[in-house]
């Protein structure tokens, strides 16, 4: 099975990260509110991912999961 790089996507809001996610081919998308609050990402437009696992660069197959933790912008 072809093995997909991982986008580079912090800073980019959740919404933007997330369609460049699906368009590199990774479909197994996680959310976590990275403040650790537990809050669900309802407005994607409204959130920045802060990190990403696996790292940025890290050599995957399709269906491996990736977490993107976001908080809302300007916190």
């Amino acid at each position: 099975m072809k093995r997909i790089r991982v986008p580079n996507v912090v800073g980019k809001n959740h919404q933007a990260a997330q369609n460049i996610m699906q368009a590199a081919g990774l479909w197994m998308l996680r959310e976590e509110d990275a403040t650790g609050q537990g809050r669900m990402l309802i407005l994607d437009r409204n959130w920045q991912v802060v990190r990403q696992n696996p790292k940025p660069g890290t050599s995957v197959l399709p269906d491996a999961t990736i977490t993107l933790y976001s908080k809302k912008i300007g916190e």
